[in-house]
Order: structure tokens, then sequence, then C-alpha cells
């Protein structure tokens, strides 16, 4: 297996990822496909256009699309895959040819359960993306205005709200195991997004607050999109289990890979404003690690990040940023995140050896190593 990283993050994560397979892969983009078709006609039920307009935003305006390919990757475990339909006992019966190819025409698959996990794990993300740029003040969001910037922060979360009561309904279609995952993960979400914004208190250890944060907000989408693809596709229990284990260590490790970009990076390849985390005052891994320490440059960060969120205008917008980079390069903040993003891709290479060997447990030892190197 080769993995390889471009410059992301325009196109799918698919295209991020070079593996044995072509025709995996061709599949994986044909099932992304559809899943921005099922995004964009779910929008449109709004009826209203004001409505499906501010709902529809961010789909089909690139992005890593990483939560519908893990969706379909997971869909890739089970009894009732995409590439392939249970052969009937009269070949005829089943509309077989003579050779038998019928079985495993991937024109005439189950694909489309694969495609309904994909867009419920989508239609979450997006919603979790719309109410934290509220949060944040997010002015950019894939490279194009975000809907708070464009609409303001009541629309924008209320259009949030829209988009997973639209997930709920999608799950109540798709059964109660479906509909068992997408709250569990919802209230997770929610959960996450409430400690962040209130913050640790007196007595919690930020670093685990930021982990307990980090697990609601992130990994718990992960991990739902890859159980989402298993369970409508028939995959045995422990499978779903070792699947839902990769995805909670994966989605940790590129959250703290987002927090190194978020400073090393500029707005063209991560899609937002370069250190828009620092300059607010996001307790991030890296600051996180830099104010544990106990040298001074520990201290000067400390007095640019009090000074940055007390400003009306960001203290970190001009000769900040830059001093606050360079205080985390000199501290070993940067070096130490990536030494914990590292430990976590380690956890999540475990969990995989509870799944069969194939192309697709190579895409998910793929997007390990895609993690690994993003902000090399």
């Amino acid at each position: 297996m080769v993995a390889s990283a471009r410059t992301e993050p325009r196109g799918s994560m698919a295209m991020e990822l070079t593996i044995g397979d072509p025709t995996l892969m061709a599949r994986l983009e044909r099932g992304m496909d559809a899943s921005e078709e099922r995004l964009r006609a779910l929008a449109a039920e709004a009826r209203d256009p004001y409505v499906a307009e501010v709902a529809g935003h961010l789909f089909g305006r690139g992005g890593k699309r990483l939560r519908p390919l893990l969706a379909l990757v997971g869909a890739e475990f089970g009894e009732r895959r995409p590439e392939r339909r249970p052969a009937a006992a009269d070949p005829s019966a089943a509309g077989a040819s003579a050779t038998g190819t019928a079985a495993t025409d991937p024109s005439a698959t189950d694909a489309p359960a694969a495609v309904d996990a994909a867009a419920l794990a989508e239609l979450v993300h997006v919603a979790s993306l719309f109410h934290d740029d509220v949060m944040d003040q997010g002015l950019t969001r894939r490279g194009v205005p975000s809907v708070n910037a464009r609409w303001g922060n009541t629309t924008a979360v209320l259009a949030g709200n829209w988009l997973l009561s639209k997930a709920a309904q999608l799950a109540a279609e798709l059964g109660p195991e479906t509909i068992r995952l997408q709250s569990k993960v919802t209230n997770r979400l929610i959960m996450g997004q409430i400690r962040e914004l209130v913050g640790p208190s007196d007595d919690d250890d930020p670093l685990s607050h930021y982990f307990t944060v980090v697990a609601g907000k992130t990994a718990a989408l992960i991990a739902m999109a890859l159980q989402l693809g298993a369970v409508r596709t028939g995959a045995p229990d422990r499978i779903v289990q070792a699947l839902a284990e990769y995805g909670e260590h994966l989605g940790i490790a590129f959250q703290i890979s987002d927090d190194i970009l978020d400073v090393t990076s500029t707005s063209e390849v991560s899609g937002k404003e370069q250190g828009k985390d620092l300059a607010i005052g996001v307790a991030s891994l890296p600051v996180l690690l830099a104010l544990a320490d106990e040298r001074p440059e520990a201290g000067e960060l400390r007095a640019l990040l009090t000074a940055a969120t007390a400003a009306t205008a960001p203290a970190t917008e001009s000769t900040g940023l830059p001093k606050a980079v360079a205080l985390l390069h000199r501290c070993g903040a940067l070096a130490e995140a990536r030494t914990v993003l590292h430990a976590r891709l380690l956890r999540a290479r475990t969990a995989l050896n509870g799944l069969p060997d194939g192309p697709a447990t190579q895409v998910l030892h793929a997007l390990c190593d895609f993690v690994a190197r993003r902000d090399h």
C-alpha cells in the first residue's frame, strides 16, 4: 500500500489517496458524488428558497468530504457491500447472464444504503460547521464566506438546526439502529460544543478538557460515519466496533493536525483564515502544551493571547501572530503536538487489526498516512 498527500482541501479526500485498487477508489468517488446529489435534494426539500440556499451553502463547495468517504468505506465491510449483491439460486430470476456476472456487477448493487449513510454523516457534520463558525467568529469555510459571515449568526444557528432535523428525519427512514447512532452522536456533538464554550472549570485539567471536547465534536462524527456505513450494509458487530475505535482515534488525530495547520499553513491550503483559532484564543493543543511549559516563551504567549481576546481587533492580525507562532516553535509545543498526533494514529492503526485484510482496510491505513503528512 502506498499513500500520498497533495495540497488540500481541494477535491475529495479519496483523490488525496493512492492505494492498489483503482476500482475501489472509483467506486468511492461515485458514491461521494451520489451523496452530494442526495444532500442537494435534501436541502431542496426546504421548499422555501431562502432556507434551501442557506442550508445547502457548503454542499459541493470542495472540502475534504472525509465523513462521506468514511461512511462508504465502512459500507465495504458489510455483507451487502456495494460491489456485490447476493446471488439468487435461479440465475434467470436475478437477471444474471449466462456467465453469472450479475452477482458482482457494480451497476446492480445495494449502493443506496451506503449513499444514504454518507449523506447522513455529512448532514450532521455540516450542521456542526455552521454552529462552530458562529462560536469561533469564522469568516470563511471551504474557501467561501461562512454562513454566519454572509447571512448572520441567527440564520447560521437556525440553518444548522434545520440540517440536524433533516438528519434525524433521514435516520428515522433508515431504521432503529441508525436512529440510535445518529441521536447518540448528535448528543455528544452538542455536549462537546457546550463544553468548549464554557471552558474547563478550576478543577479541570485543561488537556483532559481539550480531549473531551475533541472526542465529542470531531471524533464522534468520524466514528459515526464508519459505523453508519457498516451497519447499513449488515457488517458484524465486531467489525462495527473496530471501525468505531479506529474512528475515535483518527478523529482526535485529525483535530490535532487541524490545530497545527491553523498556525503553520496559509488560508489557501486550510480553507479558512490563517491563525484564526490562535487569534481568538481558542485553546488548541499546541497552545495548551505551550502554556503548560514553564519557559519564558509561555508567559509571552499568554500575554499575546490575552491581548488578542480582549482587543476589538485581534492583536495577532499584524505582528502579533508571527510572534505567537514563533513562540510556539521555540517552546517546542508544535513538535510535542505532532508527537501526540502520531501516538493517536498508532492507536488507530492498532484498531485496524480487528478488520479483515483488503482494499477497504488499506484505505483506512492510507488515511492515517494522509493525516500524518498534512502539515509537512
